[in-house]
């Protein structure tokens, strides 16, 4: 069927400039046998020229496990598997993520226009996912007919639009996601699937993006890019055969019974619902700048910010939250905060009882958990009416650095415990709070999750850190807050958000400083735990880099 033109709504961007000032292309990646090879370079003199001199993505598996979780560009390195800190004080999120729809047909450059648009809009949050990674799992017979090539990839009914649409809706709400790794040499899905976070901007690519209504509601821009069929077939030639071991006869076989069929039924249609259609695809970089100009104006109006001064205000004439519990202060545990607080003291004694201290607040932090009465017979035959933890298992999680320091106090005293690393840094330019690295145990939804950081003067990064733990279905009344110093502003903002977490602490001081150190505090832990030097401007890079 005929393709209706774009709608009124869907501006046909010009196509690029002559090409005659474009780079050549980059050939693609070379198979293993020589007869692929000379097919490959046979289909390379077929292709014009592509400004972008880049060299086509491997589209064996849909953004591999294996792959980092970040993308280099020639201005910046843009994180594809984290979150800005889109919570407010009441931590829940503010706005949602701008969401880009980019549909076109098979081959049309739909994930090269999206590393174009990553690139120039210059902005540190992106998570690019792929429709390909949400093919339905195949029965026997299907994979069967696959293998002979019979089978349609290119129809409505070979996506999971039920998964694609819940994964794209908590990815606006800034909560992690599972997504399928889908192989194309053997059309199944593999057994790991890999995590991701919300960001800034989220841009959904895939032939069908605009097939579902229930999706369009969710994507706040749509693209439509449109490459001539004859360039489209020669890179779909060269991908199938160079990159999934295919021969030409079965490559032009399913075009001509799948994909050409698809795109003139399916695809081609839905240009009408697109906001912008880009002619020629990557090669057009007018259209690229337009879109990103457009993008920017959409973002600014959505500018999120950090607001330490609502955390800050936030407690004011409010008394310590019941769900504080602070370490008994004896003798003891005052003589060894004299020792730790004491500027003097050595690095071998700071750690010494540093460690002290972090062993009862884990044995005071281990009473608040749940226990029930059992009954056990003692060797002399007799019973004994005790407690049992009654809980499914525990799990620590360390915000690193100082964190992890509390890790051996809580293997000491819980047998067979799980352990989980978050990093969070604070953004330099904008004093924000930033999720870098995340390691969490499978199966943490019902564990009871002991949170640990040294010190917490804001509490921006614990509340961050805690709002992960949520994302993963981790319910708030099982999470528990440890830190051997807090500020009365970190304890009053966690408790502010979370009111059912657990804060526990070995003492809290009153007043955080202009830098967000705790005064009179115990310095910068992890350069005295560690015995790393200062950061050059003094200043605590525990409390202040990490905002904690």
């Amino acid at each position: 069927m005929a393709a209706p033109p774009a709608s009124a709504d869907a501006p046909r961007l010009p196509p690029p400039p002559a090409a005659a000032g474009d780079g050549p292309h980059r050939p693609a990646e070379r198979s293993e046998t020589a007869c692929e090879d000379r097919n490959a370079e046979s289909l390379d003199r077929l292709l014009p020229p592509v400004g972008t001199g880049r060299s086509p993505r491997k589209r064996t598996t849909s953004q591999c496990k294996s792959e980092p979780p970040l993308l280099r560009t020639s201005k910046r390195t843009i994180y594809t598997a984290g979150r800005p800190p889109w919570y407010n004080e009441h931590g829940t999120q503010s706005k949602e993520a701008f969401a880009i729809g980019l549909g076109g047909g098979s081959a049309s450059g739909k994930t090269t226009v999206a590393r174009m648009i990553i690139e120039a809009l210059d902005v540190p949050w992106v998570v690019l996912l792929s429709m390909d990674s949400f093919y339905k799992v195949l029965t026997t017979q299907q994979q069967e007919q696959a293998a002979h090539n019979n089978f349609n990839f290119d129809h409505p009914d070979a996506f999971d639009f039920d998964l694609i649409v819940s994964t794209l809706k908590k990815l606006k709400q800034g909560k992690s996601v599972k997504v399928p790794v889908y192989d194309f040499t053997t059309h199944s899905r593999k057994k790991d699937w890999k995590t991701l976070y919300g960001a800034n901007v989220i841009i959904f690519e895939g032939i069908m993006a605009f097939a579902d209504k229930t999706l369009l509601e969710l994507l706040d821009m749509k693209i439509f890019v449109d490459t001539d069929s004859d360039i489209r077939l020669v890179r779909r030639l060269r991908r199938d055969i160079s990159e999934r071991g295919r021969d030409i006869e079965g490559v032009i076989k399913q075009y001509n019974k799948f994909v050409k069929p698809a795109f003139d039924q399916y695809i081609q249609p839905t240009m009408r619902v697109a906001d912008i259609v880009v002619p020629w695809g990557s090669g057009n970089t007018v259209a690229i700048d337009l879109i990103v100009q457009h993008m920017h104006s959409q973002l600014e109006e959505r500018k999120l910010r950090w607001d330490m001064a609502a955390l800050a205000s936030a407690h004011q004439c409010h008394p310590l939250p019941r769900t504080l519990s602070v370490l008994k202060s004896t003798p003891q545990v005052r003589g060894m905060h004299t020792i730790i607080r004491d500027k003097e003291t050595s690095r071998d004694e700071f750690i010494f009882y540093s460690k002290r201290l972090m062993r009862l607040l884990i044995e005071h932090a281990l009473s608040f958990l749940p226990f029930q009465d059992c009954v056990v017979q003692t060797p002399q035959g007799q019973d004994y009416a005790g407690k049992c933890y009654a809980g499914k298992q525990i799990t620590g999680v360390s915000i690193l650095r100082a964190g992890e320091t509390m890790e051996p106090a809580l293997r000491a005293v819980c047998k067979d415990v799980r352990i989980g690393t978050i990093l969070i840094q604070t953004n330099q330019l904008t004093g924000e709070p930033e999720l870098h690295y995340l390691r969490l145990p499978k199966d943490i939804s019902d564990d009871h999750v002991i949170l640990m950081d040294c010190t917490v003067s804001t509490g921006a990064a614990a509340m961050m850190a805690v709002r992960v733990l949520l994302d993963h279905d981790v319910p708030e009344d099982k999470i528990f807050l440890l830190s051997l110093l807090m500020a009365e502003m970190g304890v009053h903002s966690v408790a502010y958000a979370f009111p059912r977490v657990r804060i526990i602490t070995t003492a809290v001081d009153k007043r955080v400083n202009d830098l967000f150190r705790i005064i009179p505090g115990i310095g910068n832990f992890g350069d005295r735990y560690f015995g790393t030097d200062a950061a050059p401007d003094g200043s605590d890079e525990e409390e202040v880099a990490s905002t904690s």
